[in-house]
């Protein structure tokens, strides 16, 4: 984000300037990025792999961090609610495994935001924060 951030701003597409030239250079490039990547590895399956597979992966993954499905609505673009649930997974992740944190001032609280942690709740006067492993 921070390389984007200070990309110049003379016109307000950042990737192209928008047209379908611009789409298909793209394309592309992700099509030979995808097929480089399938015979490296030796897996085909990468070939099938799209731009809309990585939207229902980014929609399945944020569900899955929030449970807030109207939260995924709004970040896919979303008016109705059918079309998110078309994109998310709604899948049941077992083993989900945490690690835990306590906060005892507002300082450790912001490491731990900052650290990428999660706030839980507050007992006995410090703040539970938990992040996936």
């Amino acid at each position: 984000m921070n390389q984007l951030g200070q990309l110049r701003r003379d016109h307000a597409w950042i990737f192209g300037d928008g047209t379908l030239r611009t789409y298909q250079h793209f394309l592309r490039n992700f099509e030979m990025s995808r097929r480089v990547a399938a015979e490296r590895l030796g897996n085909p399956r990468f070939k099938a792999i799209s731009f809309r597979t990585l939207r229902h992966f980014k929609a399945t993954m944020e569900y899955h961090r929030t449970k807030g499905i109207l939260y995924v609505m709004q970040l896919l673009g979303h008016k109705s609610i059918k079309n998110t649930l078309v994109y998310t997974h709604l899948v049941n992740f077992e083993g989900d495994e945490f690690v835990s944190k306590l906060a005892r001032n507002v300082e450790e609280a912001k490491g731990l935001v900052e650290g990428g942690f999660d706030y839980v709740t507050d007992m006995d006067g410090t703040k539970l924060f938990r992040k996936r492993k």
